[in-house]
């Protein structure tokens, strides 16, 4: 049946960009000292290889194949990448770094060694690579582009096509893409090429000049003379494939180095019952000048390519128009990189079949300038990336140019570690759980940005997560137990833990009258259910009684209820404890500036404010310090106001509450503090049934022992959904991982794997 028309028929409001995508990354990781392959053993914080959906070892072990799953946007899909190459990037060694060429720097056959999995196949098909093709060949990297039409797509074209069944409609829609795909392979090998030499010694005998891609060509990844498979039909092409099984031709499958592979089954007969449901385009060499070997702007224009390839019409002779086709790609492929396409390709049909899919379907502006780009570099070889990649050849050799890139992209993934690059919108706690997921290859899927909803999976066990470390571990009472600070201070006193006097109100007007109850006396005032340390205001001596009646004020606009408590003297430290045991202790400092003679108190916050570290809305591991009602108040205890002039070296604190929400410092001290305050805290979460909480305790000397008779501490809040970065990234200290406890907590089987 003739699906050549099928998308010239459709309706314009047709959902033609709808599909899936996925990007598979190949790279070598490279010695920094020697400028090598790197002989380090598979990083081990990567887990089990057996069964990481994300980080994979390919063919050697030095190389890695970074795996998205399946995006519905490009965006998304790259998006993805961004974040599984920066654990990859931060989980080597500091001494490796991942080689940015599709060729390799110099390197012997003796130097690969064959990727040690514990799959015995996986083991001998490298081997059979091995004896076949040679260890060199196989170190060659790229970039695979995972394409599916969208389900939608799909039916809304089937219904409009005069097929009958829909099985055998999607596989002949997949069929005429694969088919076009090959047969204009050639422009993408021209844009896309990017493997113009070989280092000395790479191959039998070096060439003497550069090609545009070495990998696209005859000496890449080509399968020997006897394998020919025929895309004619999806029948004939299945008898193909197998008969090269039967006769040794190929050792399975996947040793077909197509340029494009059907997928959605493991076995090619599986296609005629269950349909092919994407396509794998492999011919795409590694953009040296793009971090992540691949740009938005190519996965755009590819995707927009393969819908003109439907829009195209398909090979009347397929056999014979894609031989044609792949003797055009061998030519433009072993081309001088500068040297324009020949008189014969017929680009103008492309264009036009792009520009004519762009306004039939109303696309934006954006796939137009896509379309401008490729004519411009259709006319301009320099332009392409191998014609940008020519210049940096030196002596026919890219060692230098690749050794420069690796390391700078390698380094740029040490740049705010703290955060996951391609998510760094999102709560910084849960930036982190999702890196260690990545990490452990756990298996992730946002269920709501916004909301910090992540759904974690291995195998049939999901977890699911909020805000970096809200589970079903904890039941819904608990966190309100926690919220609610009345409830929480009868549930710890019941258990005779030491808790600050005080008393609750649910009106301002009587909270007010009872002033004369507070007169003279250290207080904290602060809302009933509150986190992050909002509406708190604390008086060290006493609070006169216009300050008394702001702070009320303070507290009940956070909060229905309040509660003035008696201020415990002493310093707080925050105890972070997961499944009954305290994994890190925090002293935090409240906010504070330090004064240098010369500066106000609001230029002074301003410098302390230009870390790197600080940040808004938990983005970063410290906030940046605000000057509120609450700090201006507490100036004003202090005899400053934000123009004053500190004197040098004095330290002005602008909160008495030293949360790190409200710009404190953090300092860990889980070594240092005394163990009686760690088995304390535990203690106290579970006299709540907490699985993870915050315990703020006030402790005088962290040295001396805590005992029911010498308590020598005061709780002041237990708080849920604890944040957990500032125990990782402080302002002094090493800091403790505390989120990849969590995750090893959620799912043990992964660390059993490992």
């Amino acid at each position: 049946m003739n699906l050549d028309n099928l998308l010239q028929g459709s309706p314009s409001n047709l959902p033609i960009l709808e599909g899936t995508f996925g990007i598979e990354h190949e790279s070598l990781r490279i010695d920094r000292k020697s400028q090598k392959l790197s002989h380090r053993e598979h990083p081990p914080v990567l887990g089990a290889r057996s069964f990481h959906p994300y980080i994979q070892t390919d063919y050697s072990e030095p190389q890695l194949e970074l795996i998205t799953p399946i995006a519905h946007s490009t965006q998304e899909a790259r998006r993805f990448l961004k974040a599984i190459t920066d654990v990859a990037g931060r989980s080597l060694s500091k001494e490796d770094y991942l080689w940015p060429l599709s060729m390799p720097p110099r390197v012997s056959e003796a130097e690969i060694v064959i990727a040690q999995l514990d799959d015995e196949f996986e083991r001998h098909y490298r081997q059979h690579l091995a004896q076949t093709y040679g260890k060199r060949l196989q170190s060659m990297s790229g970039i695979h582009y995972n394409f599916g039409l969208g389900k939608d797509l799909l039916s809304q074209l089937f219904e409009q096509s005069d097929y009958e069944d829909f099985l055998e409609f999607k596989n002949d829609l997949y069929l005429k893409l694969a088919q076009n795909f090959i047969k204009y392979r050639w422009l993408l090998t021209y844009l896309y090429g990017a493997s113009p030499i070989a280092e000395k010694g790479f191959f039998d005998e070096d060439f003497q000049r550069p090609m545009r891609s070495i990998r696209n060509s005859q000496y890449g990844y080509v399968n020997k003379d006897q394998v020919k498979i025929s895309y004619s039909s999806l029948q004939q092409y299945t008898a193909d494939i197998e008969s090269c099984v039967a006769d040794g031709s190929l050792i399975a499958e996947k040793e077909f180095y197509s340029p494009v592979r059907l997928r959605g089954a493991k076995y090619s007969r599986d296609f005629l019952k269950q349909g092919i449901t994407y396509l794998e385009f492999r011919c795409f060499d590694l953009n040296p000048f793009e971090p992540l070997g691949i740009s938005q702007e190519t996965l755009d224009t590819i995707h927009l390519l393969a819908l003109a390839l439907l829009w195209l019409p398909a090979p009347l002779e397929v056999d014979q128009e894609l031989e044609l086709a792949h003797q055009m790609n061998e030519k433009i492929a072993i081309a001088n990189p500068l040297e324009p396409l020949p008189e014969m390709t017929n680009t103008r049909l492309i264009i036009e079949a792009l520009r004519a899919l762009i306004e039939h379907f109303h696309l934006k502006t954006y796939y137009r300038d896509l379309v401008d780009r490729i004519e411009d570099q259709l006319a301009d070889p320099y332009l392409t990336i191998g014609g940008r990649l020519y210049k940096n050849i030196d002596n026919l050799s890219l060692e230098k140019f690749g050794q420069k890139q690796g390391q700078t992209f390698s380094d740029l993934a040490w740049q705010a570690p703290y955060a996951l690059k391609g998510f760094e919108t999102m709560e910084l706690s849960t930036q982190l759980i999702m890196f260690d997921v990545i990490q452990k290859g756990i298996n992730l899927e946002i269920l709501d940005e916004n909301d910090q909803f992540l759904k974690l999976s291995v195998g049939q066990h999901i977890e699911y997560v909020k805000n970096g470390n809200m589970t079903a571990k904890d039941s819904f009472i608990v966190p309100l137990a926690m919220e609610n600070k009345t409830v929480t201070k009868k549930l710890l006193s019941q258990n005779g833990f030491p808790v600050p006097d005080g008393a609750k109100f649910d009106y301002p007007d009587t909270a007010l009258e009872a002033y004369a109850r507070f007169r003279d006396k250290p207080i904290v005032i602060k809302p009933k259910s509150t986190n992050f340390g909002l509406g708190i205001s604390i008086f060290r001596y006493g609070a006169s009684p216009s300050d008394y009646q702001r702070a009320v004020e303070l507290a009940f606009a956070e909060d229905k209820s309040i509660l003035v408590e008696e201020y415990i003297a002493g310093t707080e430290y925050r105890f972070f404890v997961l499944d009954g045991q305290t994994q890190a202790v925090l002293l935090r400092r409240a906010a504070n500036v330090v004064g240098d003679g010369k500066s106000t108190i609001v230029e002074l916050v301003e410098e302390k404010n230009s870390s790197p570290l600080r940040g808004i809305d938990h983005r970063s591991p410290l906030e940046k310090i605000q000057l509120g009602e609450i700090e201006k108040l507490m100036l004003e205890q202090q005899g400053y106001n934000i123009h004053s002039i500190p004197d040098k070296d004095v330290r002005i604190n602008l909160r008495e509450n030293s949360n790190i929400s409200t710009g404190g410092d953090s300092i860990d001290m889980t070594e240092q503090m005394h163990p009686s305050y760690l088995t304390l805290a535990s203690q106290m979460t579970q006299a709540i049934g907490a699985w993870v909480c915050g315990v703020d305790l006030i402790i005088p000397d962290y040295r001396l022992a805590y005992s029911p008779e010498r308590p020598n501490a005061t709780c002041i809040e237990l708080n849920f959904n604890p944040l957990m970065y500032m125990h990782t990234y402080c302002s002094e200290g090493p800091g403790q991982v505390v989120s990849t406890r969590v995750v090893e907590k959620l799912f043990p089987e992964v660390n059993k794997a490992f």
